[in-house]
């Protein structure tokens, strides 16, 4: 590269090149020596974009670094457990592959969706492992052809492995032995009266807009309609792979701050609904439930059910005397259907507050439903400020709109990232 060309300083940073010059020892550097440290610093740093904009950029030194972290990340001791993966594949794929295993429907079904979660890692894995290793390849042939073209086209090749890999990244914090699974939402008014009733309305419409944004199905199973408006409580049941991993920490108290539209007097009211998830547990979890401590109701359904509704005591309230967990189901057509819903759900149920009682933090969690008040809010919902607050991760939203319409995955990834 001709010496006689400028340097870019907005974009290679000239004065700040010549202080790092001075500290690797070059009293008069020439163009390609201030570039070479410029470039130098910037990956180093990380800063791939900066690095990029530097004339001798070389992006197999990229690629090389990317690609030791990589095999460190991926090989060398497996945060994604690769090898355990890989075994484990190979042995579900050998089930599988035994007609017996059809005769429980139910495992197999297990295993085939095992199976796809595990093709899909290690296949990622993989792709990446052979991308890397192209992509240097090509680079320094590009390099020695001086072929520009073919290096911004590695250039996009590794975004896209980036990208891969952060979602890769993403999946493995689902490791919980229930986040596979479906999951039960329930959302519980508190204190506040109506508004908070209200806000336990737009709350339920907020996880059903995300639901359908992530192509969940998301049903109400049971709902219960507030004395003026909103609603006083409702459980949604939530199918789609991952549904209970991507929600569980949702779990807690949510608080609104508002104008109440319910206040002649257009007074700022602060009000809170409680959100607790639980997954969905099939037949071949063990969960122990003495018939004797079930207190079954029936009442008559005010949801869908045909010529039955409200003429037949078709709904189902079943309340767990040793907890003191009630569950209800009223969304199917018959009193037979809803009390085997309700069961499914008391299962799940009894199983998360199994989980919360061996984990004191949990525990606590639970406990301060029977309190939903200020001392146990997860979020904060401000609108008259355009201010949405998670108080655990510190992640902020202006768009209160958006986040209202069920844009919620920034508050989610960033609790699952801290381990939440």
């Amino acid at each position: 590269m001709p010496s006689g060309r400028p340097l870019d300083a907005g974009r290679v940073g000239f004065r700040y090149t010549m202080r790092l010059s001075n500290r690797y020892g070059f009293v008069r550097p020439t163009y390609r020596q201030l570039c070479t440290i410029a470039l130098y610093d910037s990956v180093v740093r990380s800063d791939i974009d900066h690095a990029r904009a530097i004339p001798c950029w070389k992006p197999t030194r990229f690629i090389t670094r990317l690609r030791t972290c990589l095999s460190g990340q991926l090989f060398l001791g497996g945060i994604f457990d690769y090898a355990e993966k890989k075994d484990r594949l190979e042995e579900v794929t050998r089930e599988l592959e035994d007609p017996n295993v059809w005769n429980d429907p139910d495992y197999a079904q297990k295993l085939g969706k095992e199976r796809a979660s595990l093709e899909t890692i290690v296949a990622t894995i993989d792709d990446l492992e052979q991308g890397l290793g192209d992509s240097r390849d090509l680079l320094e042939l590009a390099e020695m052809e001086e072929d520009e073209g073919t290096v911004d086209e590695v250039r996009q090749e590794l975004d896209s492995m980036q990208a891969a890999l952060e979602k890769l990244e993403f999946r493995r914090m689902f490791s919980g032995d229930m986040d596979p699974n479906n999951a039960y939402l329930d959302i519980q008014s508190g204190s506040g009266g109506t508004e908070a009733q209200d806000w336990a309305n737009i709350l339920l419409r907020m996880y059903l807009r995300w639901a359908e944004s992530h192509g969940f199905k998301a049903d109400i199973t049971e709902i219960s309609a507030g004395e003026v408006a909103g609603i006083k409580s409702a459980t949604v049941h939530i199918q789609g792979d991952y549904a209970f991993g991507w929600l569980r920490t949702e779990t807690g108290v949510h608080r609104l701050v508002r104008k109440s539209p319910f206040d002649s007097g257009g007074r700022r009211h602060t009000s809170f609904a409680s959100v607790f998830l639980s997954p969905e547990i099939d037949d071949s979890f063990e969960v122990d439930i003495n018939p004797s401590d079930l207190r079954v109701d029936t009442y008559r359904s005010s949801g869908a059910g045909g010529q039955h509704v409200n003429t037949t005591d078709s709904a189902v309230r079943i309340t767990h005397e040793p907890t003191g967990i009630v569950v209800a189901c009223q969304g199917q057509r018959s009193q037979h259907a809803n009390r085997d819903f309700a069961m499914k759900q008391l299962k799940a149920r009894l199983w998360e507050h199994e989980m919360q009682k061996r984990n004191a933090a949990k525990q606590e969690a639970e406990d301060s439903k029977a309190d939903i008040g200020w001392g146990s809010q997860i979020r904060s919902y401000v609108l008259d400020d355009q201010r949405i607050k998670d108080l655990r991760t510190g992640v902020q939203s202006s768009n209160c709109d958006k986040v209202l319409d069920g844009d919620i995955d920034q508050f989610i990834v960033a609790s699952l990232k801290q381990g939440l």
